[in-house]
């Protein structure tokens, strides 16, 4: 009777708890969170056993890929890389604010296709949600971080994104190979279900972020003067960063226009200003070279000119320029992949 019972227990906590099992398996992060879904909530709990709180099962999870973490929230989000919205990859965390107390008090695991996996309360427990569109979390939603480990050397122990294929771009794209090239360093990153979105619009808070991956710039005072940029806004030191560095600057009514569209006279004007086109150019620009649609007294004539001089992918060899159209992806990708491949 007594090893009936033992055996009937030993069934029930392989029942209740699969996820001891499945940890010498798993291979990614998201995967391996996602074992967890139903682990009951416990608040300062830090394995299945005894149940998660929200930095408790992140510190877990990561813990089994030998990924140190802080135990708090706070902690955590101020290790790894800042990472967009836009850019978000499975296993990246997720960060929200004024939840059960004021400031950076949840985490949760990105899973994809819009999803992040979390302990959330004592009701649910370990649960998925999702991140836009959900009337709690979006509102909360502060930003994403791809960790780095805290005992480890400076550079992130998770890869940033390895170099691929995207479904949406093929070879013969004439971005391909700077698409590829800037997914593969962090600079410009694709979105869930290996979609880079080539023609989507890039906003003046993405470009000010993106530009400045490259260049890696400090503000010297970080405080931020815009009245459309939140100082806890994940790109807000980028933005001090290009706007400090007269690369980038905000408008005179005193914001910085974080989710106006850049425009094509923009792109090359700020290119230029970061990697100093036009004297990489000098000397190169010939009459023939030059865009039957740029005045010769316009004022950003010299920039664009200068792009199409060194443009390295075909995407500005056009007889127009089309200064006042809205930039893609692609388009900006092509940019900076010129700028930063021209001694």
């Amino acid at each position: 009777m007594k090893a009936i019972k033992i055996t009937l227990m030993l069934l029930l906590i392989a029942s209740v708890f699969p996820t001891l099992q499945a940890k010498a398996t798993t291979g990614s992060i998201d995967e391996f969170a996602l074992n967890f879904e139903g682990t009951p909530y416990k608040f300062a709990g830090n394995t299945p056993e005894e149940g998660f709180d929200c930095s408790g099962f992140i510190v877990y999870v990561f813990n089994h890929f030998n990924i140190k973490l802080p135990r708090t929230s706070e902690g955590q989000f101020d290790h790894g890389t800042p990472i967009e919205a836009a850019d978000l990859q499975p296993g990246d965390l997720v960060f929200f604010k004024d939840t059960y107390k004021q400031g950076i008090s949840h985490t949760g695991i990105y899973l994809g296709d819009n999803q992040f996996i979390s302990a959330e309360n004592e009701k649910r427990g370990v649960a998925k949600a999702k991140l836009f569109g959900h009337p709690y979390w979006e509102q909360r939603y502060i930003g994403a971080k791809r960790p780095t480990d805290t005992n480890a050397n400076p550079s992130p122990t998770i890869p940033v994104i390895q170099e691929k294929s995207f479904v949406d771009v093929d070879a013969k794209h004439p971005a391909y190979n700077a698409i590829l090239d800037l997914s593969s360093s962090g600079i410009i990153n694709g979105f869930p279900n290996d979609e880079f979105k080539p023609e989507e619009t890039i906003t003046r808070g993405q470009a000010a972020a993106m530009l400045n991956r490259v260049l890696k710039l400090t503000p010297m005072n970080d405080e931020i003067v815009f009245n459309d940029v939140d100082k806890n806004h994940q790109f807000a030191v980028h933005i001090a960063a290009m706007n400090e560095a007269d690369i980038l600057r905000g408008y005179e009514n005193g914001n910085f226009g974080l989710n106006d569209n850049l425009t094509r006279t923009q792109l090359a004007v700020i290119v230029d200003r970061a990697f100093n086109l036009q004297e990489k150019a000098k000397g190169q620009v010939h009459i023939s070279s030059l865009y039957n649609d740029i005045p010769s007294t316009y004022w950003a004539m010299n920039s664009i000119n200068a792009l199409k001089q060194l443009d390295k992918t075909g995407v500005f060899q056009t007889p127009t320029y089309e200064f006042t159209k809205i930039v893609t992806r692609a388009e900006f990708a092509a940019a900076v992949y010129s700028a930063v491949n021209t001694n």
